[in-house]
């Protein structure tokens, strides 16, 4: 019963589209229909509202960011599976036919709940990836699979394959970002 509720309530948690709810409320438009029809962050900056991109940002690392530190202080033994049912409730929302965002701020949020150090690693490479290439979509691929092996180097509890199979999630994610990236069409990112 507490695991079924656990699971459960991390998925819905997940799976609220504030991308979507956000582009809806203040800007009266569809993000499934601008820009890569993606409901997070990166999608919602290409609406030209830096706010509403920037909050969107913030409340989907808060989806996860919330939830887990409940389950860290009550229930620390389910913190992997309730990030699991939190993330592939972002990817694939019950609410918007299963289509959801591509993970990767949701995923900062589990890092730092459960590794604040994972949490800096991730931002770090991001941010390093991004400088260079100005592309948002390789600086979170590289920034994904530099988790698991810095976690498999430096900390190795076993636990990163945990983290394999979130990159596998976010590769699958960014498909298209990756074909337009290989193809030399994809978008440079302007976050500022």
């Amino acid at each position: 019963m507490e695991l079924g509720f656990i699971i459960l309530a991390s998925y819905i948690m997940g799976s609220v589209p504030f991308g979507f709810i956000l582009t809806k409320i203040f800007l009266k438009k569809d993000i499934r229909v601008i820009g890569s029809g993606n409901i997070g962050a990166t999608n919602v900056l290409r609406t030209g509202n830096k706010f509403i991109g920037y909050l969107t940002l913030t409340l989907d690392i808060l989806k996860a960011i919330i939830p887990l530190l409940i389950i860290k202080f009550s229930f620390p033994e389910f913190i992997f599976l309730s990030s699991l049912s939190i993330f592939l409730g972002h990817l694939f929302p019950i609410w918007l036919k299963f289509k959801g965002g591509k993970g990767v701020a949701t995923y900062v949020g589990m890092l730092f709940c459960i590794n604040l150090v994972l949490g800096f690693v991730f931002i770090l490479s991001w941010f390093i990836v991004f400088l260079i290439s100005k592309y948002s979509s390789l600086a979170s691929l590289i920034a994904a699979l530099t988790i698991p092996i810095y976690h498999f180097i430096f900390i190795d509890n076993g636990n990163y394959y945990f983290f394999i199979i979130l990159f596998i999630l976010i590769f699958y994610t960014h498909r298209e970002n990756i074909k337009r990236l290989i193809n030399n069409t994809e978008s440079k990112t302007k976050i500022y």
